[in-house]
């Protein structure tokens, strides 16, 4: 049963039934309401979202910073809080560690850790800048360490543990990283669908043509061996722009301009070492050996590098093995030349993290005289079950089971303690030691890593084989040890054992190793002569990477393993964690999708077993299922019973006991420490919860009740006051409505004794016409009035001045309007007057085009202000011209040069029109000469389209002469001058009206077709412009004006 406004159960520690099944259930409720974290104790359980949540910013780091662990719902700001807090106030170390499979959000978490503490910590511009610096550091260790899996775009390939170390008033004064097995066969293998580290992707992409030169680098990846071509760019991830935030974080941190550079070389020569081609060779006697392919690749390195190429190819061809007496050069074939090659890689690049991780080191360290507090985050890898599982997979899992057994320690020892703080007795709480799996795996004689040391160091001859025989040789008895031989022994038949595996009980399930590569990768050797080749580097940092390759320093002595290694690292990082007070972040993957919403029980189950959260919830309760102080127990709870509540002014224990008393709660179920209550089973927690909801309900009905009742008087009351207000003012407003009837009435009776009486002396002093009389004399003042005023205020006698005079009565509106038309009407007669001959023929042209055109084409309105010419070739100048009319058909009315539209391919032609009061004539604009000469009474109508252009047809008869081979199609600047002149001669000489239509498609008839003409507007829109026809087929004909 959740407590009351939770989704599901916020602390596990709580759950009932305590089970698997209910666990995984509980976490899929809370991750369907967005709720991603969950507590077991003071453990938080994070569930990757997948997506931004607005639970993160400085609002809630406020909210969280001024509340307890468990006032507000579970979240990793509460648990970042408690750590620093205890740092700060208590003077205790603190750890936070954050386990999890890949793609759980553990980088997340330690970010958002990070960002906690330096929001809550003290200000000043050392501080911040130190709070930069620790900040920084992520995205440069996450372009060298990080890189894209199946399971996660941005999966960290190392283990990061950070200590950061604060000063007595909790301000950061600088940090130290610590970094575990970087996975370096990454750089030169990557599984289909993966990537390689994210660097060399982002040194491509974001490095400017200028840098990318320099280096010696083509920007495309797939020119590069090592850069798995298969792999997709991870979504929502911008190379190019996380090159330039990793090269200004390394600028933050302290990092020089040519370190970085120097960094970026050493980059740039891992990429370009898996480019160099091994092929095979021979030497004189016949033994194989290799050779380099192609030496541009070589030489290019030395170049950068300062290096002798011929030196460096003879160093990954050969191999010189040295003893006290004698020194030997071998040829390698090309499968062991290209294992040195990878070898020479991945060591140049984990050295080159290592350096790194130093160099961050150098900025971000604290002076040794300063006192200081130190709070660590762990960020390393979860326990991994892979269907392939190796050397990684077993060293990781080791390292898991180590964390899990401080984790049970650490979590019995703070139970004791506070237990013992409380005065409470302490019971032996039985639970799974992993201790067992632990020294099967690390002891020092006969342990797993140390018989692998022990087979990896011996003369003869040594495999993956002879290791394993020596495993189920020595652990054939083992409990947590299994192997096809141990099987066989005790007549157990399994199909998933191989004969090349063996198989481990880890604390959180069987786990089956494949030996193969268990040698080589422990080994992890790299040849002297390459190490010595590197040390030779004029390159500062190249050089700095190798100091066993100098002579001086050579030493015979094989260097430690990397099982040995990372034991030792473990073992001190154990030693840290036990000194340090820990906090426990358990980060999950809700599905193999990356897909936010979704949740697989299967995935989740196999992850909760992984982290051993049951386990973790029963140790947990092995006690005390619940503790709480009793201020806040007896505030949560004094309403229960009638002796605390409303108000308890006592001690708050005295006020819990008696309250519990009152509850009739088992004394078995209870103890009283000396600052908290402990509730041993969470059955009694949930029936306080129950009771304390009912108990609620009654309080509310018994408010509500209350207030109902309060609510109820107090509107009668209102209503009552609003009632009297209303009377009164209803019958103040009655009496005052009477009096004002009586005193109109009275008023009335007056008026009409009054006009009696006037009337009654008027009939007796007066006579009866007199009125009339009196009125004709007032209408005749106010006409000559009238009259006189309008003669004083006459307009102007221009024709456009339609200025008049109101009328000042209203009984001469009608009079007044029709002075005002005949004075217009006089104006227009005496205009009329004045103008000569030519000005009225001029004047009934525009008229003609105004009935034509106007309302219809586009460009009449740019016609009217401008005067009709009638001649726009210089007649006057041009005999040949003059000429082609004969002398009985009187002046030329039109003369213009048209542009004529060949019927055939719609290409136009030079033409003069002229028009003459019976023909219509074309003339070639060269020679003069008359090409048409159409009698008007031939011509029987005309089309022209509604926009500013200038094309129109000429429809003709076809009994005419010309009108045989059709109508025609002109082209003319002035097409509203021409038509109407042209609409005028023929009214004047055939006595008929020429039709003139306006349209947008028209046909005309060339010969025998009939060719539809359609005009239409191209994207110019308006304003003059090149027409253009396109003929289709042999009926159409577009123009686009």
């Amino acid at each position: 049963m959740p407590l009351e406004g939770s989704v599901g159960v916020e602390d596990l520690v709580l759950l009932e039934p305590l089970a698997e099944e209910s666990l995984i259930k509980n976490l899929e409720l809370r991750y369907t309401h967005k709720e991603i974290y969950t507590y077991i104790g003071n453990v938080v359980i994070s569930v990757n979202p997948y997506q931004q949540l607005p639970i993160y910013g400085p609002e809630f780091i406020a909210k969280y910073q001024d509340y307890t662990f468990y006032e507000l719902k579970p979240h990793i700001y509460a648990l970042a809080n408690v750590a620093y807090q205890s740092l700060r106030d208590r003077d205790r170390d603190q750890c936070i560690l954050i386990t999890g499979e890949s793609g759980s959000g553990k980088t997340e978490a330690s970010k958002l850790v990070m960002s906690y503490v330096a929001a809550v910590c003290g200000r000043g511009e050392q501080v911040n800048l130190v709070k930069e610096q620790l900040l920084q550091s992520n995205p440069v260790l996450e372009a060298f360490g990080n890189a894209k899996t199946i399971r996660n775009n941005n999966s960290s390939r190392f283990g990061k543990y950070m200590d950061i170390e604060f000063d007595f008033k909790g301000s950061p004064l600088g940090g130290v990283i610590t970094n575990y097995l970087l996975e370096k066969s990454r750089v030169v293998r990557q599984l289909q669908g993966e990537r390689n580290f994210h660097i060399f992707y982002q040194l491509l992409a974001g490095a400017d043509a200028q840098l990318l030169k320099a280096l010696k680098l083509e920007r495309e990846t797939s020119n590069y061996a090592y850069l798995n071509q298969e792999a997709s760019s991870p979504g929502g991830m911008d190379d190019a722009s996380n090159f330039r935030a990793m090269q200004s974080a390394m600028t933050v941190i302290g990092f020089l301009e040519e370190e970085i550079r120097q960094v970026l070389e050493v980059t740039a020569l891992v990429l370009k070492l898996g480019n160099v081609v091994l092929m095979d060779e021979f030497q004189a006697n016949g033994i194989p050996a290799s050779g380099i392919r192609d030496g541009k690749g070589i030489r290019e390195i030395g170049e950068m590098m300062g290096l002798n190429s011929e030196e460096l190819e003879r160093a990954l061809c050969t191999r010189t093995m040295e003893t006290s007496r004698e020194k030997v050069t071998t040829a390698l074939n090309v499968t062991q030349a290209q294992y040195a090659r990878d070898a020479l890689a991945k060591n140049i690049y984990s050295r080159l993290f290592n350096w790194i991780v130093n160099r961050i080191n150098e900025s971000i360290k604290v002076g040794s005289g300063e006192k200081k507090k130190v709070m660590g985050v762990l960020d390393i890898y979860g326990f991994e079950i892979l269907q392939d599982n190796s050397f990684e997979q077993f060293v990781i899992n080791y390292c898991n089971e180590k964390l899990q057994q401080v984790f049970i320690e650490m979590t019995l020892k703070e139970e004791q303690e506070e237990y013992k703080r409380e005065g409470i007795p302490w019971t032996k709480v039985d639970y799974f030691d992993n201790g067992i799996i632990c020294n099967l795996i690390e002891h020092n004689q006969r342990g797993i890593l140390a018989m692998l040391d022990e087979e990896c160091l011996r003369p003869g001859v040594v495999s993956d084989t002879t290791f394993l025989a020596k495993l189920n040789q020595l652990f054939s008895k083992h409990d947590h040890y299994e192997s096809k031989v141990t099987q066989n022994a005790q007549r157990q038949y399994d199909h998933s054992m191989g004969l090349s595996c063996f198989r481990i009980c880890h604390y959180a399930g069987k786990v089956t190793y494949n030996v193969n590569g268990f040698i080589d990768k422990n080994n992890d050797l790299l040849f002297r002569d390459l190490s010595q080749t590197m040390w030779k580097a004029r390159h500062p940092l190249l050089h700095s990477l190798f100091p066993e390759g100098d002579p001086k320093q050579a030493s015979l002595k094989r260097p430690p393993t990397a099982g040995a290694q990372f034991k030792s690292s473990v073992a001190i990082l154990m030693k840290n964690l036990y000194s340090k007070n820990p906090n426990y972040i358990r980060c999950i993957k809700p599905n193999e999708h990356q897909q936010k919403g979704q949740f697989s029980p299967e995935l989740v189950t196999t992850q909760a077993r992984y982290l051993g959260l049951l386990e973790n919830v029963r140790v947990r309760r092995a006690g005390y299922a619940h503790r709480q102080g009793y201020g806040p127990f007896l505030e949560r709870y004094r309403l229960l019973s009638r002796s605390t509540w409303p108000h308890w002014n006592g001690e708050a224990r005295e006020g819990v006991e008696k309250m519990l008393g009152d509850l009739s709660v088992s004394p078995q179920e209870l103890a009283f420490g000396k600052t908290k209550i402990f509730i041993r089973s969470p059955k009694t927690l949930f029936y306080l919860e129950e009771q304390r909801r009912l108990r609620l309900q009654q309080l509310a009905t018994l408010i509500q009740k209350t207030f109902r009742g309060w609510r109820c008087r107090t509107h009668y009351q209102l209503m009552r006051k609003s009632q009297i207000l209303i009377s009164a003012w209803f019958r103040g407003n009655m009496q005052k409505k009477r009096y004002q009837k009586m005193k109109t009435s009275a008023v009335l009776i007056q008026a009409f004794v009054r006009g009696w009486k006037a009337r009654k002396n008027y009939r007796k002093y007066f006579r009866s016409g007199a009125s009339l009389t009196l009125a004709n004399f007032v209408y005749r003042s106010m006409m000559q009035r009238f009259l006189l005023g309008l003669r004083d205020s006459l307009p102007s006698d221009k024709v456009l001045d339609h200025r008049w005079p109101t009328a000042p009565y209203k009984c001469f509106e009608q009079t007044n309007q029709q002075l005002q038309q005949l004075f217009h009407q006089w104006k227009c007669k005496k205009f009329r007057d004045r103008l000569s001959p030519k000005q009225v023929e001029m004047l009934q042209e525009k008229l003609w085009a105004s009935e034509l055109f106007k309302g219809k084409k586009a460009s009449y309105a740019q016609s009217v202000p401008v005067p009709f010419r009638g001649d726009y070739v210089g007649l006057q100048g041009n005999a040949k011209l003059l000429k082609l009319k004969g002398r009985e058909e009187g002046p030329i009315l039109m003369a213009e040069t048209v542009r004529k539209v060949n019927r055939g391919n719609g290409k136009m032609s030079s033409r003069i029109l002229l028009l003459t009061k019976g023909r219509v004539i074309l003339a070639d604009a060269k020679q003069s000469q008359a090409k048409f000469a159409i009698g008007l009474d031939s011509v029987v109508g005309v089309s022209v389209s509604g926009f500013k252009d200038g094309l129109f047809g000429l429809h003709l008869k076809e009994t005419s002469s010309v009108g045989s081979k059709g109508d025609l199609l002109l082209v003319s600047d002035h097409v509203i001058e021409l038509l109407t002149k042209l609409f005028r001669a023929v009214l004047a000489a055939t006595q008929r009206q020429l039709p003139v239509t306006v349209t947008e498609q028209f046909s005309v008839k060339f010969k025998e077709n009939q060719v539809t003409v359609k005009v239409i507007q191209g994207p110019a829109g308006s304003g003059k412009s090149k027409l253009s026809f396109k003929k289709k087929g042999n009926h159409s004909l577009e123009v686009t004006v």
